[in-house]
């Protein structure tokens, strides 16, 4: 488990070069209990590869894992990971998107890119979302390890899509996470091994932000009821700052059957108040 040093340490290297890697962050019983809950799911559900050449023709892309097997919870509230999320966005965080990212042999590299570059706001900007890559194989030269620039998150434009940057790849063994600010370029690298490669890519963003993915309309409510109380309130089953989210002054988790984080933004104002006026 990270300690707070460890957490403080990966955070300002997502600062200042834009990624981390924690390494082994994974027990090597989970790692192979998620490519298992992959390939049980992928036969099960009779699941086609990506169909853009950005997605990868020869990639599996499973989206609303979370729906899928419960042992995928584990993911997005892993205690090696989550803290350092939390540290750098803050404990309202949202996931945003999580999702497959299974590389077949002759999978060609992706084009270099950076998550969140639609979104219309000048370059450099404070992170967005950060993202975390689940190496569930060893990420490796040969079978599509993700490239990445370092410090390209300090760029002050994005990337012209389909032309070739001199990148690095990001090699680690299975277990690992990469953690990275969304602004950072990256792409998936080419696989020219003869095996699969597997991943997750787990994305977090600030609680004021459109999630890449309506985990709220996707998820059942019946599945989402299952949820810890932590995952119900990364999927959006909560109020950002006491205001962002509300349903008529109501905290969404109260769908869930469970009772309210916190007061409303308003109605603790007038709390507040009424505190002071006491004491006064």
């Amino acid at each position: 488990m990270l300690t707070d040093a460890d957490i403080q340490s990966h955070a300002e290297r997502i600062r200042d070069d834009g990624y981390t890697v924690i390494e082994r962050a994974a027990s090597p019983d989970l790692v192979d209990g998620l490519k298992a809950a992959v390939l049980r799911i992928e036969n099960e559900h009779n699941l086609g590869l990506a169909r853009t050449s950005f997605e990868g023709f020869k990639t599996l892309r499973i989206n609303n894992l979370l729906t899928y097997d419960d042992l995928f919870w584990e993911v997005p509230l892993h205690e090696n990971v989550l803290p350092v999320v939390e540290r750098v966005l803050d404990r309202e965080c949202l996931l945003s998107s999580f999702c497959s990212l299974v590389l077949g042999p002759g999978e060609v590299a992706q084009p270099i890119h950076e998550d969140t570059q639609l979104i219309p706001l000048p370059r450099p900007h404070i992170p967005i979302t950060i993202n975390a890559i689940w190496a569930l194989s060893d990420f490796r030269d040969d079978n599509g390890a993700t490239r990445i620039i370092p410090r390209s998150h300090t760029f002050d434009s994005s990337p012209e899509y389909g032309k070739d940057y001199d990148a690095v790849t990001a090699t680690m063994p299975a277990g690992s996470v990469m953690l990275f600010d969304s602004a950072l370029w990256h792409g998936g690298g080419a696989n020219t091994s003869d095996g699969r490669r597997f991943a997750f890519s787990c994305a977090y963003c600030w609680g004021w932000m459109r999630q890449q993915e309506n985990l709220q309309l996707g998820i059942p409510r019946e599945t989402a009821a299952r949820f810890p109380r932590r995952l119900q309130e990364l999927c959006g089953y909560s109020v950002y700052k006491g205001q962002f989210g509300h349903i008529d002054n109501h905290d969404p988790i109260e769908l869930l059957g469970r009772e309210r984080g916190k007061r409303m933004v308003w109605e603790a104002t007038d709390v507040r108040k009424a505190r002071l006026a006491g004491q006064g």
